[in-house]
């Protein structure tokens, strides 16, 4: 089923949830122990996001340094058929444009093609940690738009190789990120925003945002959208602090603000215990919110740490 298909016929609101891959070396049974207590709200869709190569250096014997690229959640594809067949639920995909090349993107798409993935979220990924900008790889893809558009090609059989001929056509269904807040890298909120547009006349079908914790910039995002023309689906995307810290590592990583109000909950608590019964409460409150304005799906960032989002989905749905 396509994320569309699910969006038109669902009687109710659902959740959906968002996995890491396991660390390179850890056992396939970390993502189950995950998604266990989840299925319990019968999510349709289970995203499963990509994450490209760090750098490090290494001293040689000469004393030179040697860049060495190392992958440390690879996987993506082989996890979204494990819980396709475990769980019979949809996977989407994450694919990004930092560590492939246009034929090895291609590659990945025929992989997910042959095991059934019906949908992708299309990103182009961070830079490296330890690098300031995006650099695509030889004969990759510098955004996420002209990523999108090379999975266009292949829904309708145009491979990358000119001369194949009778290709079979993918039916892809491709959704994008938005940010209620802007890109970090962009301008301004009306240049983030024509990019987002370009990426719908491209040809995705629905859109997932960044977290945000502040439900005003998600209605306010929305109603810029509606006047851009954009009409797609709009998912909101949630992540309940869990730590005390994160209330200054996620503005400083995802780029979003922490209201007043949870800064204020979360800086006067005692302990993580305390932190994330403050994030909880205030996640749950987000939610209804969102879906008393008519959300028909609340997508959770679950960071590998499922207790609370089952907490705060028994509280919703």
């Amino acid at each position: 089923m396509k994320v569309t298909e699910a969006l038109k016929n669902s009687s109710k609101p659902y959740p959906t949830f968002e996995m890491l891959p396991p660390l390179k070396g850890k056992k396939i049974d970390s993502i189950y122990e995950i998604l266990d207590p989840l299925m319990e709200f019968k999510p349709p869709f289970i995203n499963v996001t990509y994450h490209s190569s760090e750098y490090t250096y290494k001293e040689r014997p000469n004393g030179y340094l040697e860049k060495v690229s190392i992958r440390k959640r690879p996987g993506t594809v082989g996890i979204c058929a494990s819980i396709m067949y475990k769980y019979k639920v949809e996977a989407i995909a994450h694919l990004i444009c930092g560590g492939f090349s246009k034929n090895e993107t291609e590659d990945a798409l025929i992989d997910l093609h042959y095991i059934g993935v019906k949908n992708i979220l299309v990103l182009r990924g961070d830079p490296p940690k330890n690098e300031r900008i995006f650099k695509p790889e030889v004969n990759g893809h510098s955004s996420a738009i002209e990523l999108l558009k090379q999975i266009v090609n292949i829904n309708n059989g145009i491979y990358q190789e000119e001369d194949l001929k009778d290709g079979v056509n993918t039916d892809f269904c491709c959704g994008v990120a938005g940010y209620p807040e802007k890109h970090c890298e962009a301008a301004n909120l009306t240049s983030d925003l024509n990019f987002l547009k370009n990426k719908i006349d491209a040809g995705a079908e629905y859109i997932v945002t960044q977290m945000f914790f502040d439900n005003k910039k998600y209605f306010d995002f929305l109603e810029r959208c509606w006047n851009a023309g954009i009409t797609v689906p709009i998912i909101p995307g949630l992540k309940p602090i869990t730590a005390r810290n994160q209330i200054t590592k996620i503005p400083s990583t995802f780029h979003v603000d922490i209201p007043e109000d949870l800064y204020n909950g979360i800086i006067n608590c005692k302990d993580d215990k305390e932190a994330t019964r403050v994030g909880i409460e205030w996640t749950i409150a987000q939610g209804k919110e969102l879906l008393a304005h008519g959300s028909p799906c609340l997508h959770f960032f679950t960071m590998s740490h499922p207790k609370p989002i089952v907490e705060i989905s028994r509280a919703l749905f």
